[in-house]
């Protein structure tokens, strides 16, 4: 019955990986700017081929690779019209598509960094979630320092101002760390409550 529920699962992820790669090959075909879409999928480009690598030895919960998939997808479109530019619009003002991509990646990274933290470094009780936020929270300031480095490097083109997002607003980078901050302590909750000292793979 184990093997057989291993078996599933195992099957499940290769869908959820052969899915995300069709998506991200058709969204490449024809982004907006090839430069932004290049910007934007280095994290990318990174991140899948780790999930891949050690895959044999450490795997999350399928509910994980479910969250790392939406958000993937997300982040995917983004990078075909720029975080600015999605047809995601609340108001005639501002494009929160972005606003809410940065509240997601504290929801949906949370669980996956608890496992990894919680079983493959037997960190366990409070410390575990004090862990995992603050890595989550300072993975937001290094994303932004990053962004605005980007800028620099390349001199403000119109490209790194897009990959920027900032949408003229200046604390940009700081709300985009707070939503961030928040994902993940709504997570956080979610999690110590509903999960700790369970199985759930």
């Amino acid at each position: 019955m184990g093997n057989r529920k291993k078996d599933c699962n195992q099957q499940y992820h290769l869908f959820l990986f052969v899915a995300l790669i069709i998506f991200w090959v058709i969204i490449a075909i024809n982004p907006v700017d090839r430069g932004l879409w290049f910007a934007e999928n280095i994290l990318f480009l990174l991140f899948v081929p780790i999930l891949i690598f050690t895959y044999k030895k450490f795997q999350f919960s399928s509910l994980s690779y479910t969250l790392m998939f939406i958000f993937l997808i997300l982040q995917t479109i983004g990078s075909k019209y720029g975080y600015s530019n999605v047809p995601f619009i609340f108001d005639s003002v501002r494009n929160h598509y972005d606003r809410v991509v940065h509240f997601l990646f504290g929801v949906v990274f949370y669980l996956p960094l608890y496992e990894l933290i919680t079983k493959k470094l037997k960190i366990k009780g409070i410390w575990s979630h004090v862990f995992v936020f603050t890595i989550l929270f300072s993975c937001k300031g290094i994303y932004e320092l990053l962004e605005w480095g980007y800028v620099m490097v390349t001199k403000g083109s119109s490209g790194s101002i897009a990959f920027l997002g900032a949408q003229g607003d200046e604390w940009d980078a700081q709300k985009d760390m707070l939503l961030g901050g928040i994902g993940a302590l709504i997570s956080g909750i979610i999690v110590k409550y509903k999960y700790d000292r369970k199985n759930i793979r």
